[in-house]
């Protein structure tokens, strides 16, 4: 059972879109091989959501861990594959009430 929600807040930097379509392709598929790696280790996406209306951020992402260390991990692994540095960002790390 998953005891902790990890909600990501995103949109891209402006240097993001002086990359060409290959460029951030590449990088997406890395990130998208960290999200595989926390999958197996019995992470859950429930979902990625454009946000709307008056809000900083661009997209939402809603993910599950067993713990709030699992999600953290998963985010460093993130940060070391240079994702924060070509998107802006907000964390929020839930744990489920008893």
């Amino acid at each position: 059972m998953s005891e902790s929600l990890w909600i990501h807040y995103a949109r891209p930097r402006p240097h993001w879109y002086r990359l060409s379509a290959e460029q951030q392709q590449e990088k997406r598929q890395g990130w998208a091989t960290l999200a595989q790696q926390a999958i197996q280790q019995g992470a859950t996406r429930v979902g990625k959501y454009h946000v709307r209306g008056q809000h900083d951020f661009e997209t939402v992402e809603v993910w599950q861990f067993a713990t709030p260390e699992a999600a953290f991990a998963y985010w460093a692994s993130l940060t070391t594959a240079a994702y924060n540095e070509w998107f802006a960002f907000s964390n929020n790390v839930g744990m489920a009430l008893e």
